[in-house]
């Protein structure tokens, strides 16, 4: 059977053994930020040196997780398919991609312009014949195009512009439409 010293000994080693690990932990130096060069300039200038933080500095995702999209395809509810496909096709310019039919009529349309996807639906009036679309609601979009080029072509076409084409504060320029239903877009050079 242990003595009491002999207890009292054990009971202290583990406490110096506890107290060395938060001293070593507590005390321990940051990790050296690593350096890599960079590619070389032009014409063969020297590569410059640039530090890199440590990786735990890096915080790439969040937990829990957050989400993170690719892609977003609005879907439009609108009065008169034909009237609203017409505008978007003649007016704006997308491309059909793809048509629904039901009882042979068109419920539905998948419109294209360059990677975007834009879905119309025929409005089934079951929440009334006058309910407000469009209000309180825009869209943004992004183009590598010419906006004053694009702005044109609509007011060529007979289109109204909601928005001329103007200078924004951080550097894009834009315009802005809205459609037969009162949905609103902005569209902006990226």
């Amino acid at each position: 059977m242990p003595t009491a010293s002999k207890k009292t000994a054990g009971k202290k080693a583990v406490q110096r053994t506890a107290k060395k690990a938060v001293t070593r932990t507590a005390t321990r130096k940051p990790a050296k930020k690593k350096v890599r060069p960079r590619a070389r300039g032009v014409a063969g200038t020297p590569a410059r040196q640039v530090e890199v933080p440590p990786a735990r500095q890096f915080v790439s995702r969040r937990v829990p997780e957050t989400l993170r999209l690719r892609s977003a395809e609005p879907s439009l509810t609108v009065s008169d398919i034909e009237a609203s496909l017409a505008w978007y096709r003649d007016m704006l310019g997308f491309v059909v991609k793809e048509r629904w039919e039901h009882e042979g009529r068109l419920a539905g349309v998948e419109l294209l312009a360059g990677n975007v996807s834009f879905y119309l639906t025929q409005d089934d009036w079951k929440k009334g014949m006058n309910r407000t679309k469009g209000e309180g609601f825009r869209l943004y979009c992004t183009t590598a195009q010419t906006v004053d080029r694009l702005a044109e072509s609509i007011r060529e076409r007979g289109g109204d512009l909601l928005q001329e084409p103007h200078d924004e504060p951080w550097g894009g320029r834009s315009f802005a439409v809205v459609d037969p239903d009162g949905f609103k877009l902005s569209i902006t050079s990226a």
